[in-house]
């Protein structure tokens, strides 16, 4: 897993397709579904830790846009 494209068609694989209009409440929520995911058995740990890195780093990466721009 590379990019948020691809947590994104995990969780398609599973029935989950987010989108609400705002970027951050997006990934946020993708960490939600990713954790659930998780402690449902339904992924690795290597899928799991992957996942969270990569919305982790794009949800900071966004908030430090914002602040700047503020």
């Amino acid at each position: 897993m590379k990019t948020i494209y691809d947590v994104q068609q995990l969780l398609k694989k599973f029935g989950t397709i987010i989108y609400v209009g705002d970027r951050l409440a997006d990934l946020e929520l993708m960490e939600d579904e990713i954790k659930e995911l998780y402690r449902l058995y339904c992924i690795e740990a290597k899928d799991y830790q992957e996942a969270l890195l990569l919305l982790r780093g794009e949800a900071s990466r966004l908030r430090r846009e914002k602040g700047a721009n503020e």
